[in-house]
């Protein structure tokens, strides 16, 4: 049983094509009746806009089958009162999906992907923070990948904001418990037997995604597709306990070893 990321496991960070092996990876899953979630914390799409693009490009797999962060948000923030700071697709879809913008005096300041924060977006957020609104993440990526440069992920800009304020965070996507936990529900709708200590994700993000994932009993394997260009570059640094059960460099390699 599998949990998949998406970006630099099965799409490329350049060109969001898919990934050598990856198309091949869903189609053996498919094929040997094998549970799988494909688990993203894609922000900029709405949820079907972002499943009908995978599927344009090849990949076949129910909808059933996906989960991102925009499918939980609903149930976590509130949508009132929102000062949200992330690329402009991401803004436009809270708007879509009811949500009221407010840089004045917000409830909830809620983080998603960017690539050009600035230190005014972060001096407002620290003082929304101060006034007493909510720390929230779309989700906890170490890093985010683009135009073959390599950027604080949204983990990385929520610690920052938690050491500047005192205020803690709550992140709605990977490696959240209630994402991986609705990832199970939906993984049991395939496998009623589905476990933690029986499913297996892969991912690109070895802090973020998989030091989840190896908390919560699942298996691990990082792949040196998208964020790090190889496994010296992060997993000595890891704490042993964190670190991942194997590393690919791509989907392919890991449909050679099984």
């Amino acid at each position: 049983m599998y949990f998949i990321d998406v970006q630099g496991t099965l799409i490329s960070d350049s060109d969001k094509s898919p990934i050598r092996g990856s198309l091949e990876f869903i189609q053996m899953c498919n094929e040997k009746n094998i549970p799988y979630m494909i688990i993203t914390n894609n922000t900029k799409k709405a949820s079907r806009d972002f499943y009908d693009y995978l599927r344009s490009i090849g990949f076949e797999f129910d909808f059933s089958k996906y989960l991102d962060p925009l499918m939980l948000l609903e149930s976590r923030v509130s949508k009132e009162s929102v000062a949200a700071y992330g690329a402009d697709e991401f803004l436009k879809t809270l708007v879509s999906m009811g949500y009221t913008l407010n840089y004045e005096n917000p409830q909830t300041v809620l983080v998603a992907i960017k690539e050009d924060f600035d230190a005014n977006e972060y001096a407002q957020m620290i003082d929304f923070l101060l006034s007493g609104a909510k720390l929230v993440g779309m989700h906890e990526t170490s890093i985010y990948a683009k135009n073959s440069k390599r950027y604080p992920g949204v983990g990385a800009v929520l610690k920052m904001l938690e050491f500047a304020t005192s205020v803690t965070y709550e992140v709605v996507g990977k490696p959240s418990e209630a994402f991986y936990n609705e990832s199970l529900a939906k993984l049991r709708e395939q496998d009623s037997s589905a476990e933690f200590s029986n499913v297996t994700m892969i991912s690109d993000d070895v802090k973020g995604d998989l030091g989840g994932a190896k908390e919560m009993g699942m298996k691990t394997v990082f792949v040196t597709s998208g964020k790090y260009k190889t496994e010296d570059e992060i997993v000595p640094f890891l704490k042993p306990e964190l670190r991942p059960d194997s590393v690919y460099g791509d989907m392919q390699n890991i449909l050679e070893a099984i």
